[in-house]
């Protein structure tokens, strides 16, 4: 089979969809009665406002979405830019915004569904009690929570259908309003300073324009057609805002809008009853429950977006995204974000869960902005852009300040709450996530580099915040001169990458008749044959630039002090030659007790080496831990040998296009957007084997299988390893499995 890939087959259209389907939500149905309350007719204004501040950062995303499309979005841009400090503060503002806002939504949730079974007031007794708005927004949140804790999809299609239905009820509500609106009837202005608290309080309005760059790499002509749909969303959107508004202020007489609201009526809904009758007030009250309840689903379903990048830059731990062995979901993140929004229920109103939520965005759009000029400034090789942000760096620019400056104007409890949040996110890169992180900022690196240049504050602020993620030791146990210097390349490369240093171990085999101590007295002898194996190492790997350590142990054990020596050491990574009597063990990366009882201390690289070739590296993928590493390897080697990566998966018949959709989307998870793409269907054995006739390298995930399950049926990965003719790279994570996960696996 011909090699197949990603075909970009979203149209403009495709893409405007998603944009204006991320913000066609709950606060155009929750939010204009409260608007035009406290700002009058400048509650229109107050939309336009809200929209150009978002167009400004619509533009920045998008020239910023054509050069990077990565998972994480907002989030990667800010931490790519301007490192992890900022990174910190943009993933949490972004996770724990999107939690406020879909709180907020459920709120929302919660006021249409009453309206519709015709419950009010409050339950439970004394300081236990709450309102059946509450309750029911409770009751919503965990339910969608549970939702997308299982993996229920919401289909591309439904989303589609959702847009429709709740556009064509705006547009009929305009049409209808606008035939009975009269100039008479908008309410007296309230003035500069209400007109700029509403803008800050309906800005959560303007929330997920950014998730159209997530998809990048399947939009047709993404440098022409991303920026478009990006942008054309927040137009689109921002003109059926002021539509609606202006319809709500003038089509029914002055001051009906504030009684309605000071009832506690939902104002669309009135006003459209007052419009054209309960046909009207019912389409409206559906189409906020579906808006409410769509925007609350796909906010969750985004947050664990967020905490999965940030799990994979270790601003988080990674833990948090461990996958459920049945539903295949981040049970972990989704749980902790569907907690988060139950409490935020109880304990927030409306009001103030708007406007956190619109507060921690417009910092994130802030940095946005910022992030953007570092780019343009900073301008790295890698940085090139199908679309270009006009007249820069005005855009950028008055992006950032109209972000920032509108926090002034959110009400006073949003603002000690999203300030607390930024200083306690600082705080927590300060003192958990500095010491794990490796990744330094564009922004960094170019202060750094031009030490001399750079003001002396700059230099020591840059030097200050920079990563500190520890000295990352890559170990290589030596025990066949033949391969050694392959070995020694391989680990090199990786501790380059990765700012670390070599740890060269030759672990001498001491007889179990013989002691520890008596052996030392033969010192000299052991001491040649080690250190003439370990100079070579250190030879090798210094013309990589890398520090070398040596080590040579003498144990009893062979093999099995391959862990403790990564152990004792705190190796990061363990590179190890695999054949039929590698380090006394025939063929095997782990001993039958390791693997039944143990915990891999690192990640391990086992190379069954036929000659370490880097020109074609072949990585199949179903995805996994395991797949995650393969996929940073083959990032290392493209980086500094030039490889030619070609990513495979095998899908099964009739599921070619699904599967294509999965590589394209896990390759660009990786880095390795760029790569050959190529889906096979069939056996999942003789599908490598022939892709890897046209490879110099394989890198494999390890088996997720257990070792009863090994035992009795054998392994693809062994299979594979055994009859393909280049040289493989057996890559497994760093793993705390359970008995019962060893015995019979991780699924």
């Amino acid at each position: 089979m011909s090699d197949e890939e990603l075909a970009k087959d979203l149209g403009p259209l495709a893409a405007l969809t998603i944009g204006v389907g991320t913000m066609i939500g709950a606060g155009i149905f929750v939010l204009p009665g409260i608007a035009i309350e406290e700002a009058g007719s400048l509650a229109v204004a107050a939309f336009v406002l809200g929209g150009v501040i978002a167009l400004f950062t619509a533009m920045s995303a998008s020239e910023l979405g054509t050069a990077m499309p990565k998972s994480g979005g907002a989030y990667f841009y800010v931490n790519h830019a301007l490192g992890p400090l900022f990174g910190s503060i943009a993933g949490w503002a972004n996770w724990l915004g999107l939690a406020f806002a879909s709180a907020f939504y459920m709120y929302g949730f919660g006021d249409y569904m009453t309206q519709i079974i015709g419950i009010e007031g409050t339950y439970g007794v004394g300081p236990l009690q709450i309102s059946a708005i509450k309750l029911i927004a409770l009751a919503g949140a965990a339910f969608f929570t549970m939702v997308n804790y299982v993996g229920a999809k919401e289909t591309g299609k439904l989303q589609n259908v959702i847009v429709v239905i709740l556009v064509a009820i705006l547009t009929v509500f305009t049409i209808t309003g606008s035939l009975r609106a009269d100039p008479a009837n908008l309410p007296d202005p309230a003035g500069y300073g209400p007109m700029m608290a509403t803008t800050g309080l309906i800005f959560v309005s303007y929330l997920g324009f950014v998730q159209i760059t997530s998809v990048a790499e399947e939009i047709k002509n993404p440098g022409k057609n991303l920026p478009r749909a990006v942008i054309g969303s927040v137009l689109i959107v921002t003109t059926i805002y002021a539509l609606v508004l202006l319809v709500m202020s003038a089509a029914v007489p002055k001051g009906f809008v504030a009684q309605v609201s000071a009832q506690g009526d939902t104002a669309v809904v009135e006003v459209g009853r007052q419009i054209q009758g309960t046909v009207m007030a019912g389409a409206l009250l559906f189409g906020g429950l579906l808006a409410t309840a769509s925007s609350a689903n796909a906010s969750i379903l985004a947050s664990s977006r967020i905490n999965f990048a940030m799990g994979r830059d270790n601003i988080v731990t990674p833990k948090l995204n461990e996958i459920h062995d049945r539903f295949a979901t981040p049970y972990r993140a989704i749980g902790i974000t569907g907690l988060l929004i139950l409490v935020f229920i109880v304990s927030a109103d409306l009001e103030l869960l708007s406007s956190i939520g619109s507060a921690l965005h417009l910092i994130i759009y802030g940095l946005l902005n910022i992030a953007l000029i570092v780019m343009r400034t900073a301008d790295p090789e890698e940085y090139q852009p199908d679309y270009t942000v006009p007249l820069y760096p005005v855009v950028p620019i008055l992006g950032m300040l109209s972000s920032f400056a509108l926090l002034y104007f959110i009400i006073g409890p949003a603002k000690v709450v999203s300030a607390v949040l930024v200083v306690g996110a600082a705080l927590w890169y300060v003192f958990y996530a500095r010491t794990r992180t490796e990744k330094q900022g564009i922004l960094s690196q170019y202060i750094l580099e031009r030490s001399d240049e750079m003001p002396e504050p700059a230099v020591s602020a840059a030097a200050g915040v920079a990563p500190d993620g520890g000295d990352y030791r890559v170990m290589v146990p030596l025990a066949n001169p033949e391969h050694e210097e392959d070995l020694i390349t391989l680990a090199s490369a990786l501790a380059k990458a990765k700012g670390g240093t070599v740890v060269a171990t030759h672990i001498v085999t001491v007889p179990d008749q013989t002691s520890l101590a008596s052996a030392r007295e033969r010192a000299d002898d052991i001491d040649a044959t080690s250190d003439a194996l370990l100079d070579r190492a250190r030879e090798n790997a210094e013309t990589f630039g890398v520090p070398v350590e040596t080590h040579t142990i003498l144990s009893h054990r062979g093999f099995d002090q391959i862990f403790d020596a990564a152990r004792t050491h705190d190796a990061d990574q363990v590179v190890m030659g695999w054949g039929p009597d590698a380090h006394g063990s025939p063929g095997r990366a782990e001993s039958a007790f390791d693997e039944m009882a143990g915990d891999l201390p690192a990640d391990f690289l086992v190379l069954r080496d036929r000659g370490l070739d880097t020109q074609r590296v072949l990585v199949p993928t179903a995805g996994g831990p395991d797949s995650d590493l393969s996929a940073e390897i083959a990032t290392v080697l493209r980086r500094e040998f030039g490889s030619e990566v070609t990513l495979l998966y095998v899908a099964d018949e009739g599921e070619s296009a699904a599967g294509a959709d999965f590589l394209a989307d896990w390759a660009g998870d990786h880095d390795l957007g760029d790569a050959n793409m190529r889906v096979e269907t069939g056996d999942v054995e003789t599908a490598i084997e022939s892709a890897a006739r046209d490879a110099t390298l394989v890198i494999l995930g390890a088996s997720e299988q257990g070792l009863l399950q090994r035992l009795v049926g054998g392994s693809v990965v062994m299979d594979v390893v055994d009859d393909v003719d280049c040289s493989v790279v057996l890559a497994e994570k760093r793993t705390e499995r359970s008995l019962r996960q060893r015995l019979f696996g991780s699924q």
